[in-house]
């Protein structure tokens, strides 16, 4: 059986948590500088699911090459104060964009850091750097769906043994002029105020694993089911619908958009509200074709 032996998430916004903080996990301060909030999202979440699984140095566990890195990221962000410049000079006398001005002078006006604050593999990179995890890692792009691949991808490695403890979760800095703008051009539009900038953290193991050390078994994964139907995008993207299901209550819809953090955040939840064993399921419908279910046992 795969055991969840610690959780971690930090949703920030109206309602949630007005920061969050990295720098006790950052192993080299000057990374701070090149960590978007992305990073500090996942570097925060992976940190609380860390500690409260017993994990790290710490707390005398340290990961290294037996633990794997398994995670998805949304959407690239980009404020608009940075493109402002790079588009102003690149547009032509007519004030069309032109494409030599921008590979001449437009793409230098960006500032260097925010490259490394925007690219997709970045908040696995100081997860790993942050807690020393040398194991395989996989990184999935942009959508809620796509936390269900990273979990896939770590049952088959602690399934098969090539890795003892495996990070799964996902990430997304969402309230930026960037992606506001995709969602709106969605149809139907999804609104600024329903984004949330919003990171979530499993630790798995093998529930033998964690039961040899002592570990807290906080729930089994029971099923899973992940499935892709192709869809022709002229005729439009497939309906987003997410719930989730606490012991025998109704299903409740996830009415925010937490992008690829929401598998986690939701489980987390039921895990902090649970007052004795229940069930727990999540059901996925994605814009990108897929439908997942995942159903879980929390103790």
């Amino acid at each position: 059986m795969i055991a969840v032996t610690g959780h971690g998430h930090v949703v920030l916004g109206e309602g949630f948590e007005a920061r969050c903080d990295p720098a006790p996990w950052v192993r080299v301060r000057k990374s701070r500088k090149y960590m978007g909030v992305q990073d500090d999202l996942a570097v925060v979440a992976t940190g609380r699911a860390l500690a409260q699984a017993g994990l790290g140095e710490d707390a005398g566990h340290p990961l290294g090459e037996r633990a794997g890195l398994y995670l998805a990221v949304g959407y690239i962000p980009f404020e608009r104060r940075h493109a402002d410049p790079v588009l102003a000079h690149s547009l032509d006398d007519a004030g069309a964009f032109s494409m030599e001005r921008f590979a001449a002078d437009g793409y230098r006006k960006a500032h260097p850091l925010v490259t490394f604050r925007c690219l997709p593999n970045m908040p696995a990179y100081h997860v790993s750097a942050s807690f020393d995890v040398q194991g395989p890692y996989f990184v999935g792009y942009p959508g809620a769906a796509q936390v269900y691949q990273a979990l896939e991808e770590a049952c088959f490695a602690l399934e098969a043994g090539s890795v003892d403890v495996a990070l799964v979760g996902g990430v997304a800095c969402q309230r930026n002029f960037l992606v506001e703008h995709h969602f709106q051009r969605l149809v139907p539009p999804v609104s600024a105020e329903s984004l949330r900038d919003a990171g979530a953290v499993v630790v798995l193991e093998r529930e033998a694993a964690a039961t040899a050390r002592s570990a807290p078994v906080l729930a089994r994964l029971t099923s899973m089911t992940l499935d892709y139907t192709a869809f022709d995008p002229r005729d439009g993207l497939p309906r987003h619908a997410e719930s989730a299901q606490a012991g025998e209550a109704p299903a409740v819809p996830i009415g925010l958009e937490l992008g690829p953090a929401s598998l986690f955040w939701a489980l987390g939840m039921a895990l902090e509200r649970r007052v004795g064993p229940e069930s727990f399921v999540h059901r996925l419908e994605s814009r990108d074709g897929i439908r997942a279910e995942s159903r879980w046992r929390l103790w």
